[in-house]
């Protein structure tokens, strides 16, 4: 927000120079961005006046004029299109000096002497460019020192406020910081409310409450708006960066800076009926002042009369409806708009005006009456007019509550690392507006109704430090007891699972949990994913319920950029909705494709298979200590490939899935290769078995190779664990080695070759106890399974 220091001073004068207070503002976190002055150095210009103006006889776009400065006529020769006769400009007479120390002597152009120069505000250092002279109004007193006349001696101070100072982006609110900073007294200009001098009202209706809780409005009548806006508003507004318009335009702007109320002014000969603040219907059109059509949504609250949209409420008004030459009776507006309701709307249509900067921050719910009896005072002061009474629809239900905080002497002295006297921090509360009693603890405190961004503890503490003077608070270092943490042997730490995946060849991969809504539904169409209010782009508009979507996307990319082999795994959250909230799952993650081994002399290039992954996903589970308890089952997974997908088991409960990549989502991410992965519920893999010690047998081990045949149809897994139920305690390793299906086999059959292996801890084991093991083997396989010795 830009203002002019001169108006600040108006309300709040404090014994320091400027430099003084934009360091004050700055250190109280009101970061001053800039502060610059209204008007270059210069000197020797006054106020004058054309009083003729003839065509240069030697030159078609060069004036000859004749300008007085109250006492004496000077001969100008002038190149602006928009010299007249009876014009008032700044006059720069022979000896003056203009900004970069440039002096006006006496000069002749084609032939013709000019003594003297008549400036444009670029020329004066008021402004980046101008088309012409500066035209100054017709009141101007000629001969006057044109410094002096507009108060040049100025500076306009610009300030980038935080999105919870909206209590600041005026001049109240920032005399309000400045008077508590310096401990001076704030005045405030004083009007009366004006009395009503007709009947005449508007009717209005307020139908959505909730986004509008307080509306206000106003007849004047008779009112010119063809009237000139004093030069005090105008160089007010210009020094704040808005330019003057028309008088009721001026105004509105006006009270806008001045208290930080938007204000708007609709023309009442044009409204149809009454006023009806409501939702926007599906479709409607709106002609905005800047003469944009918009269409508006039905999460658009509109200000509207009977019969079409006039305004989109706290961001613009209608063209239509909007006060122009012909209007002589105004309906003036002033409301409270949820900042919720007005949030996003005006970037919704590609507009931001300082109307919606401000509502979609917080406006004083409060100060309404006040804006409307300061804008019709100077509306009579300065277009005439007779108004009428102020008509306010208000739902208390739907205005905030003022904040009821509890601070506690203990918690300010925890978190400043400062015991502040109890009449410092009543004196800072009550400057700042706060109402205050005291408590055993500490104070009760009540916000007020202009401090939307105080709402806890922790917001009342923070506005004692800045008060205070953040360059005042004591260093201390923290003083914390901080044991160890207890690593339970219980549990493997994540750390040692990255190092695990890292030692296997894997790359740490770190993606957004804001994900592609279609990539996400490719790879888990079976959950509806929570889509984001505000997302940063389309791209990142859902949030993830696998983690495969990021590692996928980050697979595509390397693939594209020639990297033939790629290993890649993730631990994060994945959220999942459901009935009771948002879930948020710990998961590991894990994605391979391209060779199997990185390029060598000494190895023959390989595609990596789902075995591949799998062998990985295996050994990683064995880190537990407890393989066993992990089993790989036939599924179907819709992202997954048919007939290369499995889900994990962990002692008959699922805890994830591998598979290779369904072609139809290579295909969406522009993969050709295939892609293999694995998704883990992360916390059930963490589970390890303690270590404990066992004797290490010095007995020799028995070995047994038996060739089965089976269907095709009957897992391995299957034919594993009934071995493992008959084998005897005493089987130490179990292995497959061979599977062949082909010659000599049914084809409807396969051939699996495994290795059993026996060992006692304290004995040597006999051939007739083993073949006793082997016997109860074969025996249970054939009648759960059909399986039969190969011949």
């Amino acid at each position: 927000m830009k203002f002019s220091e001169q108006w600040l001073r108006e309300w709040v004068n404090p014994e320091i120079d400027t430099q003084e207070l934009v360091d004050q503002l700055t250190l109280a976190g009101l970061e001053v961005d800039g502060a610059e002055a209204v008007a270059g150095k210069f000197s020797g210009i006054v106020v004058g006046q054309v009083v003729t103006r003839e065509q240069h006889p030697d030159a078609d776009k060069l004036s000859l004029c004749q300008v007085t400065d109250g006492t004496e006529t000077f001969q100008i020769v002038c190149g602006a299109a928009n010299v007249r006769e009876g014009l008032k400009i700044p006059f720069a007479k022979i000896g003056a000096v203009l900004p970069g120390d440039f002096k006006i002597k006496k000069a002749k152009l084609r032939g013709v002497e000019s003594f003297g120069m008549l400036c444009a505000e670029a020329e004066l250092g008021m402004a980046e460019s101008s088309d012409g002279l500066m035209e100054l109004p017709d009141s101007a007193t000629v001969g006057m020192d044109f410094r002096e006349y507009l108060n040049l001696d100025d500076t306009v101070i610009e300030v980038d406020l935080t999105p919870n100072r909206a209590d600041c982006l005026s001049i109240a609110g920032l005399a309000r910081e400045v008077g508590v900073l310096s401990r001076t007294a704030v005045t405030a200009p004083e009007f009366a409310p004006v009395a009503p001098a007709i009947d005449d009202v508007a009717s209005i209706e307020v139908s959505a409450s909730d986004a509008c809780p307080r509306y206000l409005g106003r007849v004047v009548k008779g009112v010119n708006v063809k009237a000139e806006t004093p030069l005090w508003m105008v160089e007010k507004l210009r020094r704040s960066g808005i330019r003057s318009i028309d008088p009721v335009v001026d105004i509105t702007n006006f009270v806008l800076l001045e208290l930080g109320q938007p204000m708007h002014a609709f023309d009442l000969n044009r409204i149809e009926g009454g006023i009806r603040v409501r939702m926007a219907e599906q479709g409607e059109k709106l002609t905005l002042l800047d003469g944009q059509e918009v269409e508006l949504t039905a999460d658009t609250l509109v200000i509207a009369d009977h019969a079409k949209p006039l305004a989109m409420a706290g961001v613009m008004g209608g063209e239509h409806s909007g006060v122009n030459e012909e209007t002589q009776d105004l309906l003036l507006e002033a409301a409270f708009f949820n900042p919720i309701s007005i949030a996003g709307r005006a970037r919704n249509y590609g507009l931001h005006t300082d109307s919606s900067h401000r509502f979609e921050r917080g406006v004083d719910y409060n100060i309404a009456r006040t804006a409307m009896e300061r804008a019709t005072q100077l509306v009579l002061d300065i277009c005439g007019g007779q108004p009428g009474p102020v008509t306010e629809v208000a739902s208390e239900a739907d205005l905030p509550k003022a904040a009821d905080i509890t601070l506690r002497r203990k918690r300010i002295e925890q978190v400043l690392s400062l015991t502040m006297a109890d009449d410092e921090v009543t004196d800072i509360l009550v400057r700042l507006g706060m109402n205050t009693e005291a408590s055993e603890e500490g104070w009760a405190v009540t916000a007020p109704s202009y401090r939307f961004d105080m709402a806890i503890e922790a917001d009342l503490i923070e506005e004692l430090a800045r008060i205070y003077g953040y360059n005042r608070l004591p260093v201390r270092t923290p003083a914390a007891a901080t044991p160890l943490a207890k690593a339970p042997e219980s549990r493997m730490a994540i750390r040692d699972l990255r190092r695990q995946m890292i030692a296997r060849g894997f790359q740490e991969a770190i993606t957004y949990s804001f994900v592609e809504p279609e990539l996400q539904k490719a790879l888990d169409p079976e959950r509806e994913a929570l889509a984001l209010l505000n997302p940063i782009s389309a791209e990142m508009s859902v949030m993830r319920t696998t983690l495969l979507t990021g590692l996928v996307s980050a697979a595509s990319y390397n693939l594209k950029r020639q990297q033939p082999r790629v290993r890649l795994f993730e631990t994060g959250l994945r959220f999942v909705p459901e009935a009771d909230g948002l879930k948020q799952i710990p998961t590991l993650a894990m994605l391979v494709c391209g060779n199997r081994l990185t390029q060598s002399w000494s190895e023959q290039e390989a595609p990596v298979d789902f075995f591949d992954l799998k062998g990985d996903v295996e050994a990683l589970l064995a880190r537990g200590g407890d393989a066993s308890a992990y089993r790989f089952e036939v599924a179907q997974h819709p992202a997954l490939h048919p007939g290369q997908s499995a889900r994990i088991l962990k002692n008959g409960q699922p805890i994830g899935w591998i598979g290779a990549l369904h072609p139809a989502t290579q295909k969406k991410v522009g993969v050709k290769q295939a892609l293999f992965v694995a998704e883990l519920d992360l916390e059930a893999i963490r589970d390890i078995a303690v270590p404990s010690y066992e004797d290490i047998s010095k007995f020799p081990e028995m070995r047994r190779d038996l060739a089965l045949v089976v269907a095709q149809d009957v897992p391995v897994d299957a034919v594993l664990s009934g071995i493992r139920a008959k084998a005897g305690e005493y089987l130490i390793k179990l292995n497959l080695f061979d599977v062949y299906v082909g010659k000599g086999i049914d084809p409807d059959r396969k051939s699996l070759a495994l290795g059993l292996t026996w060992q006692h801890p304290s004995r040597t084991l006999t051939d007739e106890e083993v073949n006793d093991s082997v016997s109860s083997v074969l025996a249970h396989l054939e009648d759960s399974l059909g399986a039969t010795l190969r011949g």
